[in-house]
C-alpha cells in the first residue's frame, strides 16, 4: 500500500453508503452519505476526483461487503484506476473487540476503517484485515455468475423432482415404478403428453410410440402399468400441479444445457479455466466453477492463502499437549464444493493420486479427509501451472528411484 495516498473508507448498507476521506496523517478531509444509485455513486467519484486534484495524491478505497452489496460500485471504483481493499468483517469486528469505540453508528465504522489504514503498516492485525482487490478477467467474472446461475437451476430441479414423486407416489400408485427417476426424459415427455394423468391410462400402442423416447421396451413396461392404473380422487386437482412440476423440470433441463454451452463458449478463453482443466477429472463444470470462484491468482500472496480459501488446507489449532487442527472462516464454499468433486474424480483418472489417496486412507483418513490432502497438493500444482503458463503432465516414476 502507498504510504502517500489519500485514503477513502466506505461503510457499505443495502441502501445508503457512509464515506470517509482521510489522508496519510490521519486528518479526516470529509464525510458524506450517498445513496446506492447511480446518483449516489456519481456523486462519490466526484468529491473524490476534487480531493484528487487538490492534494494531488493517488486514491485507495477501502469497503465492506466487497462483491456482495458493495456492486456495482466496487466495480466502477476498479475501472477508475484506484486501488481497491477489501476489508474482512470478522477482522474488523476482532480489531472493534480490541480498540473499542464509544458507540457504533455508520460513521463511527466509516472511520475505524480509516483507521485500519493507518495502522495497517504498523499492526499485523490491521494489515490482515484489508486485501487488494486484484482486477479480475471478464472471462472468470462471467463464469463465476453463470456457474452460481447454473447450481441454483439444479438444486431447483432437486427440489420438483423430488416434490413430484412425492405427489406422484400419493395420486398415482405404481406409475413412478416403470421408470428408476422420475426425472429421465422419457418418461417426463410421457407424463406431459396429455393434458390430464388419467388419460395416460388411456393411450393406445401408437400414441406411446410416439412420444419421443418411448421405445418398445418402455411401451411394453407403460402398458403394464396400465392393466392396473389407479388414481386416488385427489387426482382431480394434485394432477395439475404434477404436469406443471414434469413441464418444470423440462424446462429446466433445457436451461441448464443452455447454460453449459454458454460457460463451455466463455471457459474456452480463459486461461485460468484451461489451466485447470488440463488436470484430469477436473471436467468442464467443476473448472469453470474453479476458475470463476477464483478469479485471479493476483488476489494470493502464496499458494497456501489459495489453498485455505478453496478449503484444502486447515489452520493449527494446538494447545499444549493438545494438538490439531481446525477449519479457517475464510472459505469460499463453492470452489471447495467443485474441488472436492474434482480431486474424486481426479483420483480415478491418475495411478500416482490414487497411490496417494490409499496411503491416507490406510493412515485411518476418512474419505473426505483423504480427498482434501490430495486437493492439497493438487492447488500447489495449479498455482505452479499457472504462473509458469504449464499444463498437467501426468509422469512416469521411475522404478529405480522408488
Amino acid at each position: 500500500m502507498n504510504p502517500l495516498s489519500i485514503r477513502v473508507a466506505v461503510d457499505v448498507g443495502s441502501t445508503c453508503h457512509r464515506v470517509a476521506v482521510g489522508l496519510p496523517d490521519g486528518k479526516v478531509l470529509d464525510e458524506f452519505d450517498i445513496d446506492h444509485s447511480a446518483g449516489g455513486f456519481n456523486e462519490f467519484f466526484h468529491r473524490i476526483e476534487i480531493i484528487e486534484k487538490c492534494h494531488q495524491l493517488p486514491i485507495a478505497v477501502a469497503m465492506e461487503g466487497f462483491n456482495g452489496w458493495a456492486r456495482p460500485l466496487d466495480g466502477q471504483i476498479l475501472r477508475h484506476g484506484y486501488r481497491l481493499y477489501s476489508v474482512n468483517n470478522l477482522k474488523l469486528a476482532r480489531y472493534k473487540e480490541i480498540f473499542p469505540a464509544p458507540a457504533k453508528t455508520d460513521a463511527i465504522d466509516a472511520r475505524r476503517i480509516l483507521e485500519l489504514f493507518r495502522l495497517s503498516e504498523h499492526l499485523p492485525l490491521a494489515k490482515d484485515a484489508l486485501h487488494e482487490v486484484a482486477p479480475i478477467p471478464a472471462e472468470n467474472d462471467k463464469l463465476k455468475r453463470l456457474t452460481r446461475r447454473r447450481k441454483q437451476l439444479v438444486w431447483e430441479r432437486a427440489r420438483v423432482i423430488n416434490r413430484l414423486q412425492s405427489d406422484l407416489h400419493a395420486v398415482c400408485p405404481g406409475l413412478l415404478s416403470i421408470t428408476q427417476m422420475a426425472d429421465n426424459l422419457w418418461f417426463l415427455n410421457f407424463l406431459t403428453c396429455r393434458d390430464a394423468l388419467p388419460k395416460l391410462a388411456r393411450l393406445r400402442l401408437a400414441s406411446l410410440l410416439a412420444i419421443p423416447g418411448v421405445g418398445k421396451t418402455y411401451a411394453a413396461r407403460i402398458q403394464a402399468w396400465q392393466q392396473q392404473a389407479q388414481f386416488a380422487p385427489e387426482v382431480e386437482w394434485v394432477g395439475e400441479m404434477i404436469l406443471q412440476d414434469a413441464r418444470r423440470i423440462l424446462a429446466l433441463g433445457n436451461d441448464i444445457k443452455a447454460m453449459d454451452q454458454k460457460i463451455a463458449a466463455i471457459a474456452s478463453r480463459s486461461e485460468l479455466a484451461q489451466s485447470i482443466g488440463s488436470i484430469p477429472g477436473f471436467g468442464k463444470v467443476s473448472m469453470a466453477e474453479i476458475a470463476g470462484e477464483i478469479g485471479t491468482l493476483d488476489r494470493f500472496e502464496t499458494e497456501s492463502g489459495l489453498a485455505m480459501y478453496m478449503g484444502m488446507a486447515s489452520l493449527d489449532n494446538s494447545s499444549g499437549k493438545k494438538s490439531g487442527a481446525r477449519t479457517t472462516r475464510h472459505v469460499n464454499t463453492r470452489a471447495k464444493a467443485a474441488m472436492m468433486v474434482a480431486v474424486a474424480r481426479h483420483v480415478e483418472c491418475v495411478p500416482a493420486s490414487r497411490a496417494y489417496y490409499d496411503k491416507k486412507r490406510a493412515e485411518g483418513k476418512k474419505h473426505n479427509q483423504a480427498v482434501r490432502a490430495l486437493g492439497r497438493h493438487l492447488v500447489r500444482v495449479i498455482w505452479s501451472m499457472v504462473k509458469q503458463g504449464r499444463k498437467y503432465e501426468i509422469r512416469e516414476v521411475n522404478a529405480k528411484n522408488t
